[in-house]
């Protein structure tokens, strides 16, 4: 519309036609604040709108109580560019805040042109004032997270930039700016050339290019220069942004810094190049594999040994072809059957002994899968065609991860070893197969003594003599005595042992012959003495020296007429017993001296068997160690296959005073503490003495000057007996023949303290 009179704005005329009506109706009705104003700013005019937003009146503002509305710190500068502009009559717009009915301020935008005549003259100002806080606080929240967005950008400690989809550098980090000495402006592709090494530009120029064109992603390494004009490597990886369309808006490049990761990189090939020339002065097999397994490098001895070269060893390879030889062994492996590879006409078949390639792969990738050391044994063919075994040892190295990056292997010859083992496997054979041969009974041993033993045993043994088993401690007498009651007729009838070293004197009778009902204090019941209990079979007396006096009588008895008598009763009872006794006791020496009965002797004395000490038998002592080292490990399920010379040779010089009880007590501990196959024990386990030493006394290390006292003392305590728990012996905690011994070598009357 043409206004041709303003003052009908300012109320000047009050004659409207309905033309003008309805123009002031719109007016009033736009969604926003409408004002004119004459040339010289008087005569305003302010819709509706003023009024229903600001709630002040319209007439106020045309009398210039507008600036009431405005907020105090735009007004100013609000007012300042309006007469600015007045001034040059060009059109002009302003931001500021209004103060909103409800005491709220929104920013809002001021607008005004201006109405000229036909002969240019401004004769109008309209404007309008437009809210605009949302867009304005939208702007804010968008400047405040592009400010966050560059801070975290500039804070990243590598090297970052953005490129138009031509290539050209947009944009570029603090870090990056101050890391190279740049200003923003200097941030174009051209400075950033400028800084990369002349030796690297046309790669980087060359990557570039093929990442624009064909939109892949960037990945490339060239070294840059820093603000010290100091080269480093840095590794660039660039992705696009693509918009709705895929096309290729920016790319967005990360540049970090691998100069040290680069110089850890050539590190470590100077020393894989010194490990490979040491490696080759080593004279033993050495192989390095990849994680997966591959060959990476094999020293010279490898070589020599396989008769390969590096390169046929590398193009073979571990998984050259692997599947035709391995025909069902994909499913137990730990990889997936199409993993599995070939073996034929690869590295191991022509490397290995055809028997023992499947075996080695099947532990190899179980082994190479678990990630920990492991060994293997295999015959590796040399160049002349023979084979010869080898020890495989398999170590993995792990970056500081832990993650596996090589295999080190190393191959030691162990023929000799195999052929050794080979042969003390042949020997431990003949060995078990001379024990079966030598064993009679439960009684091992092939040498003189023995042999003579055990004849003399076969002969008496279908008799029912009385035999006297006569021997040290721990020879096996009652071996010898079980073994004549099994060759004998009454082998299927009772076996009845007695010690009667261990059996209190005052028991003694009751335990051997039995006791009524009554016949002494504590008699409860009938008890039935072990010759009832040997009745149809044999009993064995052992220590039968150490008996008493009147137990001796009674015995005497029994030999003589075959019936016993029971304690606290006066029938006889018939017996049919074999009597086999035995003793470590000098038994004529004890008849000598009265201890032991002359014809109780005489009637156990009928067929003597002199079992020999182990020193005196030393051809059996190999026999014996086998025999109980099998036993004992089959026992404590050990497998324990071979025996240690330097052990065998231990045994064989020690005079073993306790005879086999004390050889077999050796081997149980030996066993105990093995951890291999072989049998070994520790020399200080043997208190080396010489030979005579076995008859000197035990047990009394202080005794020097004092023995006859001490003895005397103790003769006297125990009224003179010498065995027996409450006997001379066992106060003094020596044995009862060493006892004996230093009584007759110190000329001690033992009688003298008898019990009258």
């Amino acid at each position: 519309m043409i206004i041709q009179n303003s003052s009908e704005f300012a109320g000047a005329s009050t004659k409207f036609d309905p033309s003008e009506a309805k123009l002031r109706l719109i007016i009033d009705s736009i969604p926003v604040i409408a004002w004119c104003a004459l040339a010289d700013r008087s005569g305003e005019f302010w819709n509706q709108r003023w009024h229903d937003y600001t709630g002040l009146p319209i007439e106020g503002a045309r009398g210039g109580d507008w600036r009431s509305a405005i907020h105090p710190e735009d007004l100013d500068w609000i007012e300042n560019k309006w007469r600015a502009d007045l001034a040059s009559g060009h059109a002009g717009e302003v931001e500021g805040r209004l103060r909103r009915f409800d005491g709220e301020y929104r920013w809002f935008s001021f607008r005004y042109e201006p109405l000229r005549e036909e002969a240019s003259n401004i004769v109008n100002w309209y404007g309008t004032i437009t809210d605009i806080d949302d867009l304005k606080r939208a702007q804010e929240a968008l400047s405040a997270n592009e400010q966050s967005l560059r801070l975290i950008i500039d804070s990243i400690p590598g090297l970052v930039a953005t490129m138009n989809a031509t290539g050209k550098v947009e944009l570029v980090n603090r870090h990056s700016l101050k890391h190279l000495g740049r200003t923003s402006e200097e941030s174009n592709e051209w400075a950033l050339g400028n800084a990369v090494h002349a030796d690297d530009l046309p790669d980087l120029t060359e990557a570039l290019k093929r990442a624009v064109e064909t939109a892949e992603p960037l990945e490339h390494e060239q070294r840059l220069r820093r603000a010290d004009g100091v080269y480093r490597w840095y590794q660039f990886r660039g992705l696009p942004q693509r918009d709705a369309d895929g096309r290729i808006v920016r790319w967005y490049i990360l540049a970090t810094d691998i100069e040290d990761l680069k110089r850890a990189e050539q590190k470590l090939r100077e020393s894989e190049e010194e490990f490979q020339r040491i490696a080759d002065f080593v004279a033993q097999a050495i192989v390095v594999l990849s994680a997966d397994g591959n060959v990476a490098y094999v020293n010279r001895v490898t070589l020599q040994k396989t008769g390969l070269t590096l390169e046929e060893v590398k193009a073979q390879g571990c998984y050259s072809s692997f599947r035709d030889r391995i025909v069902g062994l994909a499913e137990s492996l730990p990889f997936h059957p199409g993993d599995v590879v070939k073996v034929r006409g690869g590295y191991f078949s022509s490397a290995f002994h055809p028997e023992d390639v499947e075996n080695l792969w099947a532990k190899r990738c179980a082994g190479l899968s678990r990630g920990e050391p492991f060994e293997l044994e295999i015959r590796s063919k040399r160049p002349g065609g023979q084979y010869q075994w080898v020890l495989l040892q398999y170590n993995p190295f792990r970056d500081d991860q832990g993650n596996i990056v090589r295999w080190y292997v190393t191959g030691t010859d162990i023929q000799k070893q195999k052929t050794e083992q080979e042969r003390l496997r042949n020997e431990n054979v003949a060995l078990r197969e001379e024990i079966e041969s030598s064993m009679f009974e439960e009684i091992v041993g092939s040498s003189e003594p023995m042999r003579q033993v055990i004849t003399q045993v076969s002969k008496v043994a279908p008799s029912d003599s009385t035999v006297l088993i006569l021997g040290e401690t721990g020879t096996g007498k009652e071996l010898i005595a079980r073994a004549l009651h099994r060759r004998s007729d009454r082998a299927a009838k009772p076996f009845i042992r007695v010690n009667c070293a261990a059996i209190p004197q005052s028991l003694i009778a009751s335990e051997l012959f039995g006791h009524e009902k009554g016949a002494f204090t504590g008699a409860l019941q009938r008890h039935i003495g072990r010759f009832e209990s040997a009745h149809g079979g044999t009993i064995f007396l052992d220590e039968v020296g150490d008996l008493p006096a009147e137990t001796q009588i009674a015995l005497l008895r029994v030999l003589q007429e075959r019936e016993i008598e029971r304690v606290g009763s006066h029938h006889p009872i018939a017996i049919d017993v074999r009597l086999i006794a035995a003793t470590n006791r000098d038994l004529s020496a004890a008849v000598a001296s009265g201890e032991f009965r002359e014809d109780l002797f005489y009637r156990l004395n009928v067929f003597p068997i002199a079992l020999p000490a182990l020193r005196e038998r030393v051809a059996d002592i190999p026999l014996l160690l086998e025999y109980f080292v099998g036993r004992y490990a089959k026992k404590a399920g050990k497998k324990i296959n071979h025996i240690n010379k330097h052990t065998l040779g231990l045994f064989k010089a020690y005079d073993w005073p306790g005879n086999i009880r004390e050889l077999q007590n050796v081997v149980e501990r030996g066993v105990i503490l093995s951890e291999d196959d072989t049998f070994s024990i520790d020399e200080s386990w043997f208190k080396r003495k010489p030979r005579e030493a076995s008859i000197a006394p035990r047990g009394l290390p202080a005794l020097a000057g004092r023995e006859v006292e001490m003895i005397t003392a103790a003769l006297a305590e125990s009224q003179g007996r010498i065995g027996g728990p409450a006997g001379a012996a066992a106060k003094l905690k020596i044995p009862r023949q060493t006892l004996e011994s230093k009584i007759r070598r110190l000329g001690i009357n033992k009688y003298t303290h008898k019990a009258r």
